[in-house]
């Protein structure tokens, strides 16, 4: 990796490119399938299963049986884990309940919000290089305590048509009982559209590969929610010369082996600390099991050096990274200079596997600069805001004048008369 020193400004947009997904070229061959699974349905998803997962399935339903099986092939020391990320999300999501509040706006006009939980949900969890058991804790959990009365959720099963134990571990614990072996665009087009098996939902949620991606920007064109636009999974680390180059590290590589197309950059006030954090990259990615992995992520990273913390904490907010760690010695304070970042660890203690796993927040997060626009997962992603406002007689005679107004001057006089009629009686 080459270290970039002070880039001009002009220079930060191109610098943050992430790796490219070319989701509008896949529309054509993803958008032939989704339109397929609609007319065919179970037929569909049953070939594409076969095309795709390399495994005829005579039932696309995990059933009690394998929940049980897979429950006993699950390690203690792995439910223990499980059940302990569970206590610590479901804490930090139950606080995140909605208090509505009735406000008066004009005397005899009360208008208020009301939290409704969206009534079925589709939580899609990867199943490709890893199994991703955490995901499921993630959207599942934050499911249940919105109150989701349906919640049907997919994972591709492996060439033995089975899912791995710990997924199906995490999704008993977690409350799902309508689990399906699907994976990829079938499972996406199966949650959006409905089909023999599989019940149709109103919004998904959960990331993906670039063919996910491409499915659930096509199905949310035809009237199903989805979470965020989901890419790639990526990490900042902003340090100083008191950041330890171990750790930094080790963070830049956890992030890495996510897959080929993962980025992680470091973002330094300190040329000493990137050299090192370099030598030291190189040493702890030769332990990896998934090196293969982790080298050809590292050719989408980068390492930045600035002359002073506030161009690095601009460059940072330029790039909205969905992961940041900020390991400087006024890590509070720079934190609170952060407008842009999918979720934040403070201090050289907090590693970003943290909030992958256990320590209460949710990892589903916008990823490719999305972090400016959206939010990651959180309970208010499985609610809606219905609004209501109730006007009084005493409330109409205030306000109908008002409205009477500006619908005239909008030349809309049917609204007006809306008014009008009732304030003549």
């Amino acid at each position: 990796m080459n270290i970039i020193n002070n880039p001009e400004r002009s220079q930060w947009k191109e610098l943050t490119k992430r790796p490219e997904l070319d989701t509008v070229s896949l529309h054509g061959m993803v958008g032939e399938i989704l339109s397929e699974i609609k007319t065919q349905g179970d037929v569909a998803v049953l070939k594409y299963v076969a095309k795709f997962q390399g495994v005829e399935l005579d039932n696309l339903a995990v059933t009690e049986q394998e929940f049980e099986e897979a429950e006993n092939s699950v390690s203690s020391e792995l439910k223990e884990a499980i059940l302990k990320a569970k206590e610590n999300i479901t804490l930090f999501h139950s606080a995140q309940k909605f208090e509505g509040v009735k406000v008066e706006t004009t005397q005899g006009v009360t208008c208020w919000q009301k939290s409704v939980a969206i009534d079925r949900v589709g939580l899609y969890v990867p199943g490709g290089t890893a199994p991703l058991f955490s995901t499921v804790l993630m959207l599942a959990l934050p499911a249940k305590i919105a109150g989701c009365e349906n919640i049907v959720m997919c994972s591709p099963c492996n060439k033995e048509g089975k899912v791995h134990p710990a997924t199906l571990y995490a999704a008993k614990v977690a409350g799902v009982t309508n689990f399906y072996k699907l994976g990829g665009v079938q499972a996406i087009g199966a949650m959006a559209y409905g089909t023999e098996t599989v019940p149709n939902v109103y919004k998904i949620f959960g990331p993906g590969n670039q063919y996910v991606t491409a499915a659930k920007q096509l199905v949310s064109l035809s009237g199903v929610g989805i979470d965020m636009p989901v890419g790639p999974s990526e990490v900042e680390i902003l340090a100083d010369e008191t950041a330890n180059p171990q750790y930094v590290a080790s963070d830049f590589l956890s992030q890495a082996e996510h897959g080929a197309d993962s980025q992680s950059i470091l973002v330094t006030t300190d040329k000493t600390l990137a050299e090192r954090v370099i030598l030291a990259i190189e040493e702890q990615k030769e332990l990896l099991p998934r090196k293969d992995l982790v080298e050809k992520s590292l050719q989408n990273s980068s390492v930045f050096v600035f002359d002073n913390m506030n161009d690095a904490i601009d460059f940072t907010n330029e790039y909205a990274p969905e992961h940041l760690i900020i390991s400087t010695k006024d890590y509070i304070e720079v934190g609170d200079k952060i407008k842009n970042a999918g979720s934040i660890f403070l201090g050289p203690f907090t590693p970003e596997s943290a909030g992958d796993y256990a320590s209460g927040t949710n990892h589903t997060l916008p990823t490719s600069g999305y972090a400016k626009g959206y939010n990651g997962v959180n309970l208010d992603s499985f609610n809606r805001k219905i609004t209501y406002q109730e006007i009084t007689r005493e409330g109409l005679h205030k306000l109908g004048a008002t409205i009477e107004i500006m619908a005239q001057n909008e030349s809309l006089d049917a609204h007006k008369n809306a008014v009008s009629i009732r304030l003549k009686d």
